[in-house]
């Protein structure tokens, strides 16, 4: 058959297959295709070969059974089920949307695009980006930047998201494209696992903050606490001139460093900062009821999938932007602040020179974005076949980038208004790392009216912030296990496995709520989520354009969109983008600098850890490899290879609806004719008879049942 005659029976059909001895018989028609018609079925790529039982070619052929045609033109034949349907089983084409329906779907287009914000726009907007500027010259890594998000982080979100949709699987499911590289979609697991982890003990930081700031005076404003020191210095202290003079004097003069009442709420109240990363001291208390808090959360809002989770990000995603504009204009309006923007705006062109400018940058629009996650390909997979990915991914990209930039201004405002207080530097007035979030954000909150409501506001947007991608972190990790298994009892218990692996996230968290936890979250979030992320994104392109080959994956986002992908973008995904992820690699590799917090120096064995974690997340690939090549046919290792590296014959939409073109069932002509033949020969003697005596039609005329055959 092919599939011309497919299409030109219509759509609205049951596919045909042979279960238990008994043949489904059908095709694109239906039971009887109209005049013209050849009788063909298409089953489901599978033909029966068994003769069908003697009910089913006696409603065929029977002339009570010839049921009239629907009004429209299509071929469907409406009347009694099929005894294989009336037994529950349903026919080829409505099994797999069961599947689907039971898979889960987004409730509508808004619930994607606003899920994909809320995973994008994460943390990392308000304590990652930020503090990369800071770090890398200020408006100098810009331009780095937003080459990376033009070059490299659009065209591999569109190509996520194009991937996804088209295959609606998740991170393991998709690479039937190319089974030897299921190691990619492993490794993207373990991405997500590490960032799971840390990520939520962030998120557990912030509700910390939240509860602690329901009291009249928030616990960081003033330098009179047991755990403060002599060094301490509060922007609302009575003897603020004369003590701020002191300190600069003293800066001046000596190497004593100023540290505000936040800072040392933060480091020696909160976290209770241990002196080594070895020495894990005990486990904060309050930090680990929040742990649990905060993987509770997350289970619940997933409890049903993206059904439920898809309904929680219209608050989520969209409640940030009100707090963040409301501490902009509060930032704008204080003294300083236009410093702290020209130091967040101009470049220091010297250190763009620097490839770790160049890797921050790289690193951050995968972080950002989600690249190589495996998130934006499980939301994604969750899609209509037919939506505009294109269109959400420029929406997508330009919101996070544009947002992070946003976030800047609010940050650095503060950090102007600090530095002009203190009379000392920008880059004096705060820590780096998430430090940043929960130092300068905290402090600049005691100078607004009312401030414990404002700070209940500000940790709340940003848990807000974190639960959005918390939650496609954990959806990616479900929905790849349950996609791999497949089977209905998963299906079925698919909440099970959400409870199995919050718990598994909640347990493996907690070292990181110990003295020194801040020091391993550091640790696995410049090497998990860093190196990796860049390798795995360099292979999956390659992978795509080169293995699978760039023509088919353009026919196939063409057959999925209506039209192919731009041509800026099939320049990038097979050139542009993996050779400047290559390059970025090389440099980063040759300007690697050992890990440090403040004035710690991270030891010899916990860089070793590091470099472990992010190289656990790639060996996945290779191993995988190597593993289907040895498990694949073939008499020699280049057709091992061929067969590993071949698309599988699964590969495709999911939905029979949607296998057009070289996705749609090929039979072979022996079957063909058997399909012709079976189903009419008990009917010969039968119609031979009625052809005498005419058969009246649903339209009045007058007509054989040969010749309706």
């Amino acid at each position: 058959m092919v599939p011309g005659q497919v299409a030109r029976w219509g759509a609205g059909a049951a596919s045909g297959r042979a279960t238990g001895g008994r043949a489904w018989l059908g095709g694109k028609g239906g039971a009887v295709p109209s005049a013209g018609g050849s009788g063909r079925g298409k089953a489901g790529g599978r033909v029966a070969a068994a003769a069908p039982e003697p009910e089913v070619p006696m409603k065929l052929g029977t002339p009570g059974a010839v049921q009239p045609g629907p009004p429209d033109g299509s071929c469907e034949q409406p009347g009694p089920l099929g005894p294989s349907q009336q037994n529950g089983a349903v026919p080829g084409e409505q099994g797999k949307q069961e599947k689907s329906v039971k898979r889960g779907n987004w409730g509508n287009q808004i619930e994607f695009v606003l899920t994909s914000v809320g995973y994008a726009v994460g943390l990392g907007n308000v304590w990652r980006f930020p503090y990369l500027c800071y770090r890398n010259g200020g408006g100098a890594f810009m331009f780095p930047y937003f080459i990376m998000l033009v070059f490299c982080g659009i065209p591999l979100f569109f190509m996520e998201l194009s991937f996804g949709q088209f295959a609606s699987q998740g991170c393991l499911g998709v690479w039937r494209v190319s089974p030897m590289f299921k190691g990619v979609g492993y490794g993207m697991m373990v991405v997500s696992t590490y960032i799971g982890i840390y990520y939520n003990v962030v998120i557990c930081i912030a509700f910390y903050y939240f509860f602690v700031s329901m009291t009249r005076v928030l616990p960081w404003t003033y330098c009179s606490n047991p755990w403060n020191t002599p060094d301490c210095v509060g922007v609302l202290d009575g003897n603020l001139s004369s003590r701020a003079a002191l300190n600069i004097s003293q800066l001046l003069n000596t190497t004593q460093k100023r540290t505000s009442p936040s800072e040392e709420y933060w480091r020696r109240y909160v976290l209770n900062l241990s002196d080594d990363i070895g020495n894990l001291g005990e486990v904060r208390l309050p930090l680990l009821g929040c742990l649990g808090v905060s993987w509770v959360v997350v289970f619940l809002c997933l409890i049903k999938g993206v059904k439920s989770s898809g309904k929680v990000v219209y608050f989520t995603a969209t409640f940030p932007y009100v707090v963040l504009t409301i501490l902009f204009v509060r930032g704008i309006t204080l003294e300083g602040a236009v410093t702290g923007i020209m130091y967040y705006l101009t470049p220091q062109w010297d250190k763009i020179l620097n490839a770790k400018v160049w890797g921050d940058a790289a690193s951050q629009i995968f972080y950002s974005l989600g690249c190589a996650w495996g998130g934006l390909i499980t939301m994604a997979s969750y899609n209509k076949f037919n939506n505009n990915c294109y269109r959400d991914s420029i929406i997508i990209s330009i919101t996070n980038c544009a947002t992070s930039v946003y976030a800047g201004f609010v940050i650095f405002s503060i950090l102007g208004f600090m530095a002009n207080h203190l009379g000392v530097d920008v880059s004096k007035v705060a820590d780096h790392g998430p430090g940043l979030a929960f130092v300068a954000y905290p402090e600049a909150l005691t100078l607004l009216p009312i401030s414990p409501l404002w700070s209940i506001l500000f940790f709340f947007m940003l848990i807000l912030l974190g639960l959005g991608t918390q939650f496609c972190l954990l959806e990616t990790l479900v929905t790849a296990i349950v996609d791999e298994v497949g089977n209905e009892w998963i299906i079925r218990k698919k909440t099970f496995v959400t409870l199995g692996v919050a718990v598994a996230g909640f347990l493996l968290g907690v070292p990181l709520t110990t003295q020194a936890g801040i020091y391993w979250l550091l640790l696995m979030d410049n090497y998990a989520a860093s190196f990796s992320l860049v390798v795995i994104s360099c292979i999956m392109c390659v992978a795509i354009m080169y293995i699978y080959g760039h023509r088919n994956y353009f026919k196939d986002i063409e057959m999925m969109l209506g039209f192919p992908p731009p041509l800026f973008f099939q320049i990038c995904w097979r050139f542009i983008s993996p050779a400047i992820i290559f390059f970025i690699l090389v440099f980063t590799v040759i300007q690697y600098r050992p890990i440090s917090y403040n004035d710690y120096v991270y030891p010899t064995w916990a860089i070793s850890i590091g470099f472990l974690m992010a190289l656990s997340s790639v060996i996945c690939i290779p191993i995988y490899a190597i593993y289907k090549v040895c498990r694949s046919e073939g008499d020699t290792l280049l057709e091992r290879l061929k067969n590993a590296t071949k698309a599988s014959k699964d590969w495709g939409p999911a939905l029979p609806e949607h296998r057009s073109g070289r996705y749609a069932p090929a039979f072979s002509p022996s079957t063909e004719s058997h399909l012709e033949v079976q189903p009419l020969q008990p009917e010969k003697g039968q119609s031979e008879a009625a052809a005498a005596s005419p058969i009246q039609g649903s339209n009045g005329s007058a007509h054989s049942q040969d010749s309706r055959l």
